[in-house]
């Protein structure tokens, strides 16, 4: 562990296409397939569009867990009785003749334990939210540097999905390196016009399609913000799956970083929570800052036996998920290319996690549409997520996921069910069609 940016227009879609990210679509965020956690724009925000778009979630939902192939089932969706049966077997992870944790105690004491070895840090603090884990652990770093000015991404999950709480509630200054859609250069954080106490990286960029810089630009960044007098800290709710990307352990990506942060139901698929890792006197204080923000949580049992789950279940497959993400992805482009598509992308290329988003020329009701009725139909569905508008007309994006139920899909399996996906489409002159033909 080591010692101690302006504008809001959002960046343009893959390889410059002048599409709007998910991040440049909303403030607000969705329940995804890939993400789970915020509403989505397209989701509406009052009648009647309100309306019309929880009915296309509600049946995209219902087709979902009816389908019979699918890329990934996020648990999440499943029933009470499903989702308690994650905590089948946890006995073997830990012993349930032990008293009940108690603000922290036991089963908690014991996940902290687990995070803090497998990221390689002094210690590790529960949160039940990244939000607060994020908010607290920036604070902390503000009354430490004396700077209450954090730099981060403008597509950085508390930009766009936490409603301001940095500067509405802990009382931080955000300010964006760079608006390009990736994580800034050490070049950018070096010739950055203003101060800044603390840059904060999100690893992935999840709004940005899941991207990653280099290991090697990775450090590099790190180094220039410590160059700066700055501390620096991840953003690591899906950092679990970087280590293909980055072809190191966990313990070396997290041991660039002052602080980070991790989630334990985004990949790892637990009921919720989160945990903040770093020097022991930073968590302690931490810890502090967790009773003063309501974190504070009497009994986190089932929370944390479902982390303690995924950590022994769900991480050691993450590593499969993200290599055969890259020959679904390199499917897509090839099924696409087949039909005849004027115009489709898979960005990135090839993944950089086992999630990645998928653009295509149409109208995003259109493309919903046309993937809902593919699963109602067939009981293949191609894609989990809505698909939402870009920033052009008739150009919309959707979020990739891979997970155990992925990895049975051969490449010509995804090459099959894209032909299948296309041909529900409009035909060049119908509404929603830009000209599938030509």
């Amino acid at each position: 562990m080591g010692s101690a940016g302006a504008g809001d227009r959002a960046p343009v879609g893959p390889e410059g296409a002048g599409g709007r990210t998910a991040a440049g679509a909303a403030e607000a965020g969705g329940r995804t397939a890939a993400g789970a956690e915020e509403r989505r724009p397209d989701e509406g925000d009052g009648p009647p569009a309100a309306d019309a778009a929880r009915l296309r979630r509600e049946r995209r939902i219902g087709v979902l867990r009816r389908a019979e192939r699918v890329l990934a089932r996020p648990g999440f969706l499943g029933t009470l009785r499903e989702r308690l049966a994650l905590l089948d077997g946890v006995a073997e992870l830990y012993d349930l003749d032990e008293t009940a944790d108690i603000y922290g105690s036991g089963v908690v004491e014991a996940l902290e334990e687990r995070v803090a070895g497998l990221l390689g840090t002094e210690a590790a603090v529960f949160f039940p939210t990244g939000t607060m884990a994020q908010q607290v652990a920036l604070r902390c770093w503000a009354g430490r540097t004396g700077s209450r000015t954090v730099a981060l991404h403008p597509l950085a999950h508390p930009e766009q999905h936490e409603r301001k709480a940095f500067g509405e509630v802990s009382g931080l200054r955000t300010v964006h390196i760079t608006r390009e859609p990736r994580l800034p250069t050490a070049e950018e954080v070096r010739e950055f016009e203003e101060p800044f106490g603390a840059l904060m990286l999100e690893l992935p960029l999840r709004e940005a399609g899941f991207v990653l810089p280099t290991f090697e630009e990775l450090a590099e960044v790190v180094e220039a913000a410590r160059e700066r007098d700055a501390v620096v800290h991840f953003d690591g709710a899906r950092l679990w799956e970087t280590t293909v990307h980055f072809g190191r352990p966990l313990t070396e990506i997290a041991g660039l970083a002052d602080s980070v942060y991790v989630s334990f139901y985004k990949s790892l698929e637990g009921f919720g929570g989160a945990a903040l890792a770093g020097p022991g006197t930073l968590v302690e204080e931490a810890r502090a800052w967790r009773h003063r923000y309501g974190g504070a949580v009497f009994q986190q049992f089932p929370t944390a036996l479902s982390a303690l789950a995924g950590l022994e279940r769900q991480l050691p497959r993450l590593p499969e998920y993200v290599r055969h993400a890259r020959v679904v992805a390199a499917a897509l482009r090839e099924g696409f290319a087949a039909a005849g598509l004027p115009w489709a992308r898979v960005h990135p290329a090839e993944p950089h996690t086992h999630e990645f988003q998928v653009w295509l020329p149409y109208d995003a009701d259109a493309l919903s549409e046309a993937a809902v009725r593919q699963g109602e139909e067939t009981g293949t569905l191609l894609f989990t997520d809505s698909w939402r508008r870009g920033a052009a007309p008739e150009l919309a994006f959707t979020e990739v996921s891979v997970g155990a139920e992925g990895l049975a899909w051969t490449a010509q399996d995804v090459r099959e069910a894209v032909a299948d996906f296309v041909r529900r489409l409009p035909e060049s002159g119908e509404p929603g069609a830009p000209g599938r033909h030509g």
